[in-house]
Parts: structure tokens; sequence; C-alpha cells
């Protein structure tokens, strides 16, 4: 740990390691905070808060605490109809979804008259072809019903 950070963080031991390398790494990896003689004490090391002062461990309520500990509860304040966002008028909500679809409709590439007549071609073609196809298998069902049950 550099001398930097044991300062910063109120670490009176002092310690760095003999390479001169910074352990930042090693710190951040390590789950457990050393006991003055350097061993692991095995608890949890204190987290962080935002403004980068150490909360410690042992001030963090753990869920399997009895409930004889009472404290307070505080109920999160309601929210006011200020801080909600407004809904807007219904005439604006479609006013702006008519703009979007107006928007969204000028990106779409458009056929041609060619690739238009090619296009409705092939679907007229297909649907005359499945017409015919399943209009010929019901008549052969037909038949075979009629021959077989006569």
């Amino acid at each position: 740990m550099s001398e930097e950070r044991a300062k910063r963080d109120g670490d009176t031991s002092g310690s760095t390691r003999p390479d001169g390398a910074d352990d930042t790494a090693a710190d951040a990896t390590t789950t457990r905070s050393a006991t003055p003689s350097g061993k692991p004490s095995g608890k949890r090391q204190g987290r962080r808060s935002p403004a980068g002062t150490e909360v410690a461990a042992s001030s963090v309520k753990a869920p399997e605490q009895s409930k004889s500990d009472t404290t307070t509860k505080v109920k999160p304040a309601k929210k006011d109809r200020a801080d909600r966002p407004r809904k807007e008028n219904i005439f604006k909500r479609l006013r702006r979804f008519f703009r979007e679809v107006i928007a969204e409709l000028r990106k779409v590439i458009w056929p041609n008259r060619k690739q238009m007549i090619t296009y409705t071609s092939v679907v007229l073609a297909f649907v005359v072809f499945m017409v015919t196809f399943i209009g010929v298998l019901d008549l052969a069902v037909i038949k075979g019903v009629t021959w077989l049950f006569g």
C-alpha cells in the first residue's frame, strides 16, 4: 500500500511492499481485512461510501440479526404531484404520434412501378397456385371418402 493511500485511508501501520510496488490491485481483490499483525481476520473489509469515506462492516446491519434489535425505519417520502412527470394532453400525443408515423414513412424505400407490377404478379400467381392445389386435394379427399364409405 502506498504511503499516500495509507495517509488518505487513515492506516497508521505505514506498511508498504518491499519491492516498492503499489498493492491497489491486491486490495481491490481481497475481501478480508488485515489485523495489526498482518494476518487476515476473516472479517469483511469496510465498504466505501460514494464520498470516499470508509464505512465499517460492523455498522452495516446483517440480515441474520434478531428482531430484538429495534431500529426505526424511515418511510420514503411520498412523491408530490409536482415531482411526477405530467402526461401530455391527448391531442398533443396524437399529433406527436402522427408526426412520428410520417417521419417513419419517409424513411421507407418505396418500389417503383416495374417492381410493384412484378411483386403483385408473383403474389397473385402464388395465390392462384395455392387455391388450385388445395382445391385438388379437397376433391381427392372427397372422392376417397365416397369410394371408401360409399
